[in-house]
């Protein structure tokens, strides 16, 4: 797994993503937002916004995790953990969605707020997960804030069938030892199922786990807005 690299950033974005295109992302937003309310499927409710306004595939992507509808904005508020409430509690992840996510940050890349106040990339992993040159940053990041948030322990679930997630959890698990972080790694073929069902405070920014889960916790606006420096975010 070479780590000769950094996730997120294509050479383009600096264009796609100017200051120059912020008042059209923010009517995009509008206008997906109320179609979502309004009960249009993603596919045609995207296509007809970014037709209208005319983005590329990037940009239709980053506006898609900018946009959610009005009920789904409200039901994941009244769901959602305070930085206290994490005391002595257990915390289960959506392991690659949340590395990708700092990972990205820390590389550079743009990520974007949403509506239900979620930062999201647009990175992908396509099957196949490698380690980038903010990998081990982004882990040890998470590990020391969960520490100071004096978690009882957390339980970090990756994609079995994504290559390389085997060594994933063993490079987890080697820094928690070192660290003392108490943590557990499981792979599971879904996780998106096992987090929506559970029962402790989840942490993701996956749209459906957040609309089933009973407790979640937004780790990624948490570390985006007080631990990292020099953060490229889009908020419309």
């Amino acid at each position: 797994m070479s780590n000769k690299r950094n996730r997120g950033k294509q050479s383009s974005d600096d264009e796609w993503f100017s200051e120059k295109w912020q008042a059209v992302f923010k009517e995009a937003v509008d206008d997906l937002c109320f179609l979502f309310t309004r009960g249009y499927g993603e596919p045609s409710a995207l296509q007809l916004v970014g037709n209208r306004y005319r983005l590329n595939k990037r940009q239709r992507n980053a506006v898609m995790r900018m946009s959610c509808s009005e009920a789904e904005k409200e039901k994941r508020a009244a769901s959602s953990c305070q930085p206290k409430e994490l005391k002595g509690q257990i915390v289960e992840i959506d392991g690659f969605n949340l590395l990708i996510l700092l990972e990205s940050t820390l590389s550079g890349a743009y990520v974007f707020k949403g509506r239900d106040g979620l930062y999201r990339d647009i990175s992908s992993v396509h099957g196949s997960y490698k380690r980038v040159l903010k990998t081990e940053e982004a882990i040890l990041l998470v590990g020391q804030v969960f520490k100071k948030l004096e978690v009882q322990s957390v339980r970090w679930y990756l994609d079995q069938p994504v290559s390389n997630s085997g060594r994933l959890k063993t490079r987890l698990m080697e820094l928690s030892r070192e660290n003392d972080f108490n943590w557990e790694v499981e792979l599971v073929f879904n996780p998106d199922k096992v987090l929506a069902e559970s029962k402790e405070i989840v942490v993701s920014s996956d749209g459906w786990i957040l609309n089933e889960t009973a407790r979640w916790f937004n780790m990624g606006a948490y570390l985006l807005e007080n631990w990292i420096d020099d953060v490229h975010s889009i908020e419309v």
